[in-house]
């Protein structure tokens, strides 16, 4: 009977850790990856740290990318997607498959593009949580529909709302 109070107990205690929310992260890596935009991927995996734990991060790159893009991208943590012509059908297949894995419960893309505001929109009809990562211009559509924006402002601090 001893034996059971204590599996009892470290069972509760996984249950008090659960609450940690587990973040799906996806980057469109040619239309967010600019000098122009002063895109730090270490910047922003650590404001997305602080919605939860991070178990999917990607960063899509179309075919044309330099050996040193990918390598910056993998020593960042970030898995490098390198596929051939448009990123964003890729990006949008990878998005639907987070947004239907309980496993995952905050969808975050960084991206500009008007294309993925229907997803925001799918994901939180399944109960994500979902963040857009954006920098100027930036989609209305796209921002108003997510929980939350993070907007990249050359040579300033992030503005999240």
């Amino acid at each position: 009977m001893e034996k059971l109070a204590v599996f009892k107990d470290y069972i509760s205690l996984i249950k008090e850790s659960s609450h940690v929310k587990n973040v799906g992260l996806l980057v469109d890596g040619p239309n967010m990856l600019r000098k122009e935009f002063n895109s730090n991927l270490d910047v922003v995996r650590k404001i997305i740290e602080q919605y939860g734990n991070i178990k999917v991060a990607k960063v899509f790159l179309n075919q044309y990318a330099s050996n040193k893009l990918i390598e910056a991208v993998s020593n960042e943590g970030f898995s490098p997607m390198i596929v051939a012509g448009e990123t964003d059908v890729h990006m949008a297949i990878e998005a639907f498959e987070l947004i239907h894995n309980p496993n995952v419960d905050i969808v975050a893309l960084m991206t500009r593009n008007t294309e993925f505001f229907p997803l925001v929109n799918i994901a939180k009809e399944h109960g994500k949580k979902t963040i857009v990562i954006g920098a100027e211009p930036f989609s209305v559509a796209l921002k108003n529909s997510a929980d939350s924006t993070i907007i990249l402002r050359t040579h300033q601090p992030p503005c999240i709302t």
